[in-house]
């Protein structure tokens, strides 16, 4: 198989590099049996066909740890201790801890691993379930190291998230450190939104808004209640109550709802509809350029 052997010319044997790398810690010499020579391969069908048969009928596993604990239980109450046929000795002595040599002090990492790419939901996809990870890793590629109780995540060789393994199919793990984050992207997001929906009011919005950066206010808090003169007030008188601030050297949202009180500025009497998905209130649409339309009229005039 290609994970031990990548290329064979004769009895000229190249051996995969990680699986040798692997052998070489452990002091093994690997041999590479024969092609079309099962007796040179021992009784490793065989041994499977053991604990099929003798082990795992009548039997019934909540998760992998009890499905281990149980084999120990069976290793060490059965099959280490009978007398095996071909050896004619039993595995407890054969395999004797005293004859195997000490494991190395630096173990090699043998977890499983493979490279996957983090969805728009902010997880990856492993073992048929998904694991999440910080929302500013969507669209990345991130490395997923995995043994049989623990799901390490690393982008760049940097670890960023951790998971405990689960074993069924089909299962979301998230951590509240995540969706917490996903939670302040989201918020910085409609702020953002907001600002977009302002500046597009045009170069008083712009004006109004740089100078307004230079002081010491909310801007986020700001920018809303400007947005809400508008709906009130409209975006004409809007954009006349800032210019009037600008030229006073007035900025905020107290000082724009001031002059159009003091200027008696009709209220719009149709208010916007209010629906009862609080979310869908907050809605914002750009304001309409017609440049747009102008050119698209223009290339229509000179095609005719």
């Amino acid at each position: 198989m290609v994970t031990a052997v990548t290329e064979r010319v004769g009895s000229i044997i190249r051996f995969n590099d990680a699986f040798l790398d692997f052998m070489l810690r452990f002091n093994i010499n690997p041999v590479a049996c024969n092609v079309r020579s099962p007796q040179e391969k021992g009784k490793i069908e065989s041994g499977i066909k053991y604990i099929r048969n003798n082990f795992l009928p009548a039997r019934k596993f909540k998760d992998l740890e009890d499905i281990n604990l149980q084999a120990l239980k069976w290793l060490d109450g059965s099959a280490n201790i009978r007398v095996h046929n071909t050896t004619g000795e039993r595995p407890i002595e054969r395999l004797c801890k005293k004859s195997l040599s000490p494991l190395p002090p630096n173990m090699p990492d043998c977890r499983e691993t493979t490279t996957c790419r983090v969805h728009k939901d902010f997880g990856v996809r492993f073992d048929k379930n998904i694991y999440t990870v910080p929302p500013t890793n969507i669209g990345k590629k991130v490395t997923v190291k995995a043994d049989n109780r623990n799901i390490a995540i690393y982008y760049k060789e940097k670890q960023i998230a951790t998971h405990a393994r689960v074993w069924e199919r089909y299962r979301r793990l998230e951590t509240p450190q995540h969706l917490e984050q996903v939670r302040k992207i989201k918020k910085q997001r409609h702020y953002s939104r907001e600002e977009e929906v302002f500046l597009s009011l045009g170069k008083v919005a712009y004006d109004y808004l740089y100078k307004l950066k230079e002081t010491n206010q909310r801007l986020k808090k700001t920018i809303e209640k400007l947005l809400i003169l508008k709906d009130e007030y409209g975006e004409e008188s809007l954009l006349y109550a800032m210019e009037e601030a600008m030229k006073k050297g007035l900025y905020g949202g107290d000082y724009i709802e001031n002059i159009l009180y003091q200027e008696m500025t009709p209220e719009i009497e149709h208010q916007p509809v209010k629906l009862e998905n609080g979310e869908l209130n907050s809605i914002r649409l750009q304001a309409t350029s017609l440049k747009e339309y102008d050119a698209l009229a223009l290339k229509r005039r000179r095609k005719r």
